[in-house]
């Protein structure tokens, strides 16, 4: 073995010894989430351990995608990456850990959201985002139990086992990828799900999900959306008529249902960016966002059972495990927005 090989596997041994695990927070189908510490700073940091020996070949792409995503991005609104290490098999990642995520705060029926709340969550979301398109990033799995919250009250993008690099967007991608705007409705699924503490647009299956869509928002026209026909396996639906999102979101005010409609724009093309929503007057408009540490958070007063403590990890674990590395999809029957 070469000295280089010896001084990297000495390394790697170190960096093992400087974390203990502590107790299993979740698992999937390839990876494993631990709460750990770190002996050398005494802090808690979750511990996302891949499973390597059950991929026949070798380290699974979406794996290899996570690690460098994370290595590229720094920013306060993105989890960090603090230590890379192997262990037989198994490829452990050591990420900092946050207690909760955005999900569990909107189901938490004992907090109260006012209009600057939902303004402060938003903003950050989208810088974080932003700095992901920056570094040429997409996401491509955002949502509120993918959006973790510290203990200030800082949120922070999560789970990056489906990202992936982009390029120039008109280059020719296959459709499940598309460009970063895919990100950005799902910034607007986000921001309707704070505003009506539900989830908005549930679909159960991928035409059962464009039939939700469509009802809800109207169906596509080839006026709106003239490259949607060239779409692959593009089939017709049912012509609904265009939503209006005032009847529905009846407390939001005219900036934030302009914003949302700019989130929720079928067109691709024409949807709004990271960089052009952070500069929405949404955000400059009165109220000013929350400072995040005055932001509402979780209700220590409430006595969990123990069945409710483990759905609680669970959710949370979620926004460490992607229990689907496995990102090869069958025949797509579906619009990509």
């Amino acid at each position: 073995m070469s000295h280089q090989a010896l001084l990297a596997e000495d390394i790697n041994l170190l960096t093992e010894k400087r974390y203990t695990k502590e107790k299993k927070l979740g698992e999937g189908t390839y990876a494993v989430v631990y709460l750990g510490h770190d002996t050398k700073t005494n802090l808690k940091v979750a511990i996302k351990k891949i499973k390597l020996g059950n991929m026949k070949n070798g380290l699974d792409i979406s794996a290899i995608r996570e690690v460098k995503a994370l290595k590229d991005l720094d920013h306060p609104n993105v989890i960090k990456l603090l230590d890379v290490y192997s262990h037989k098999k198994n490829l452990n990642l050591v990420i900092e850990y946050l207690e909760t995520d955005l999900e569990l705060i909107i189901k938490d029926k004992n907090l109260v959201f006012i209009t600057a709340d939902i303004k402060s969550w938003m903003f950050m979301t989208l810088k974080g985002l932003h700095h992901c398109h920056q570094s040429w990033i997409l996401h491509r799995d955002l949502k509120p139990n993918n959006l973790l919250i510290s203990t200030t009250g800082q949120l922070k993008l999560a789970d990056f086992g489906l990202a992936r690099d982009f390029g120039d967007a008109s280059l020719p991608m296959t459709s499940e990828t598309v460009t970063s705007s895919i990100d950005m409705w799902a910034v607007g699924c986000i921001f309707a799900e704070l505003m009506l503490r539900t989830p908005y647009l549930p679909g159960d299956s991928d035409v059962d999900q464009l039939q939700t869509i469509f009802r809800a928002l109207g169906t596509p026209t080839d006026e709106e959306w003239p490259e949607m026909s060239k779409l692959p396996n593009f089939i017709e639906f049912n012509k609904f008529p265009k939503a209006n999102f005032a009847e529905l979101f009846t407390a939001a005010d005219s900036y934030a249902l302009d914003l949302l409609a700019k989130m929720l724009t079928y067109n691709p093309n024409k949807r709004i960016s990271a960089q052009e929503a952070l500069a929405h007057p949404y955000f400059s408009n009165f109220p000013r966002p929350t400072s995040h540490e005055k932001l509402p958070k979780i209700s220590k007063l409430i006595v969990e059972t123990e069945a409710q403590q483990d759905e609680r990890k669970r959710k949370l674990a979620q926004a460490f495990v992607n229990s689907s590395l496995d990102e090869s999809p069958g025949p797509a029957k579906k619009l990509v927005f």
